[in-house]
């Protein structure tokens, strides 16, 4: 059977995959703001076990199409381990479409281009890169351990390796002092990467974390859903990108939007400026803005 160990995070468009534990907790786990790993230690499982549980799936459930490798740093784990896994996870299930996994910054710069060039070959075509912010100011408050160059240079090798990524960004992670700084350098970063995918989350205080605590000594300064809609759209208006999808659907964003960029972007930033210019107009009033 499944032995998960611990709370087992995936993202969103993972839902209908397998996740398999290739590792325990995150290498990094030092990002203020996420408590997801804090109560694991960081370790590769045997892989061993892991075989066992594919086996156990394949026993008692019809073929995946998707496998997710959790936790949240998998990608840290050596290319030996990572290719043993991928090769039974085909051997097991030929017609697997995908393997995917987070990774973080630092696990990006330990990896070669050729190990991961190797593994694509593999199925592990995906990784999660949480970028959060392009602003090195952000980035230290956030304890991401990168700055922003950094951060592209260690994404730049998951492309030469053919790998996509799917990117995340923090709206709000630089309070009302740092919004537009937060937006313009963020948008510079996610456009000299280039992802398959960008998505914007709203930062949230998680219980349990150091933005938590400092939040509730009034030291967190939360934006309003109007300031946050016009922090992405300044982030959009800066966004330098080609072939690039874009979503704001995460359960934490107060506006819904998607799109393609840059087919798309005139369109999404219409649809912000409508908001921004009359949020009461019943004709352009989403959900979120009810009450205000």
């Amino acid at each position: 059977m499944l032995n998960y160990q611990g709370a087992v995070f995936r993202p969103p468009s993972e839902a209908n995959s397998l996740i398999l534990q290739a590792t325990l907790g995150c290498s990094w786990n030092r990002c203020t703001f996420c408590a997801m790993y804090r109560e694991k230690k960081f370790r590769i499982r045997k892989i061993d076990d892991i075989k066992a549980e594919v086996d156990w799936v394949a026993q008692n459930y019809s073929a995946p199409r998707k496998v997710f490798l959790a936790d949240g740093d998998a990608l840290m784990a050596k290319a030996s381990f990572l290719a043993e896994l991928c090769d039974y996870l085909n051997a097991t299930w030929p017609n697997l479409k995908r393997i995917t996994c987070y990774a973080s910054p630092q696990a990006l710069e330990v990896r070669k281009v050729e190990e991961m060039a190797m593994l694509r070959e593999k199925k592990l075509t995906q990784y999660y890169l949480g970028i959060e912010s392009g602003n090195w100011q952000v980035l230290a408050d956030l304890d991401k351990g990168v700055n922003g160059d950094e951060m592209i240079r260690a994404a730049l090798k998951a492309h030469e390796a053919g790998v996509k990524l799917s990117t995340m960004i923090l709206l709000g992670a630089g309070g009302r002092a740092l919004s537009q700084q937060h937006a313009v350098d963020s948008a510079r970063v996610v456009s000299a990467i280039n992802p398959r995918f960008v998505s914007t989350l709203v930062m949230t205080p998680t219980e349990n974390t150091p933005l938590y605590e400092a939040d509730m000594r009034g030291e967190v300064d939360h934006l309003s859903p109007i300031e946050l809609a016009a922090e992405l759209r300044e982030f959009i208006s800066h966004l330098d990108v080609n072939g690039c999808i874009f979503r704001s659907n995460h359960a934490s964003n107060y506006l819904t939007l998607a799109g393609t960029l840059p087919k798309d972007k005139a369109d999404l930033l219409e649809v912000l400026d409508a908001v921004l210019a009359d949020p009461s107009n019943a004709e352009f009033r989403p959900e979120w803005m009810r009450g205000l």
